[in-house]
């Protein structure tokens, strides 16, 4: 290495990053696909800048049509206390992966319990990136019109309601998509609806049933799952979906483990090469 050459640090990898969809766009932001896992700089790096990419290249490659999960949990598999409160089950590692998360998705998803409960904002500010689309899933119309991603402007929300619901007209920035039944709702038909609007990489944030839904449904590529150090007892569940009486038929998708300061990241590859679940 020349001594004038500084090794790219975690800043300029992130910034090359946010612009790969492809092969080709990899290649652009100075990337060897070299498949080895340690390697995927084609100029000297940090070791955080190398490990940016090892966590988030395999996402940035999946291409314009790609649905991924974040949930943060306790050791015991809460997601919250039992009053709700989830200030904060991880730590400020997860969160700022969760704003990359955010950063690298078309549109954030989230179910109606999640929008009433938190109040999430739903926007990128622990890292630099585009704010996602905020979706927002409500059948019945339960939603409170006050809260923030319909009042804040702070990014475009899309309000996924039923045909019961009486949404009526909301502020600016906020556009109501009235589906025509319930079976619209299926993940695997959400997906399609938000495809076609050029929301093709969709980021599903909660809560524990939504993305649940997602996970039974076979409607998700990758799944990203926090484990923070904490029992909680009892609480708010995370994943919770059919399962199998017999151990050997467990999922035991493809995973890769990183230590977020505390906390431990696994993230699941649940494509269709890992047989998880049949495609919806």
């Amino acid at each position: 290495m020349s001594p004038t050459t500084e090794p790219l640090d975690a800043d300029a990898a992130w910034e090359a990053l946010l612009a790969v969809r492809d092969a080709a766009g990899a290649g652009a932001a100075g990337l060897r696909l070299d498949g080895d896992g340690t390697d995927h700089w084609a100029r000297p790096a940090t070791p955080a800048a190398q490990e940016l990419a090892a966590r988030y290249l395999p996402l940035c490659l999946a291409g314009r049509h790609v649905a991924f999960a974040q949930l943060g949990q306790s050791l015991d598999g809460f997601i919250a206390t039992r009053t709700g409160d989830a200030d904060y089950v991880t730590g400020e590692a997860d969160r700022r992966h969760l704003h990359r998360l955010r950063a690298l998705a078309d549109a954030v998803l989230v179910g109606a319990g999640t929008a009433v409960a938190d109040d999430p904002r739903l926007t990128v500010r622990a890292c630099p990136g585009p704010n996602p689309v905020r979706v927002v899933l409500d059948p019945r119309g339960r939603v409170p019109r006050t809260r923030g991603v319909f009042t804040d402007g702070a990014a475009p929300t899309l309000w996924v309601v039923g045909p019961e619901a009486a949404a009526g007209r909301v502020g600016d920035g906020v556009e109501v998509l009235a589906l025509p039944d319930r079976a619209a709702f299926a993940p695997a038909r959400l997906r399609a609806a938000l495809a076609a609007r050029g929301l093709g990489r969709l980021l599903v944030e909660g809560g524990g049933v939504t993305v649940s839904r997602f996970l039974s449904a076979g409607a998700l590529d990758r799944l990203y799952l926090t484990v923070a150090p904490v029992l909680l007892g009892d609480g708010v569940p995370g994943l919770r979906f059919p399962g199998t009486p017999v151990m050997r038929r467990a999922l035991r998708p493809p995973v890769r483990r990183t230590a977020l300061g505390a906390d431990t990241l696994f993230a699941l590859d649940l494509g269709p090469a890992a047989g998880c679940f049949p495609r919806g």
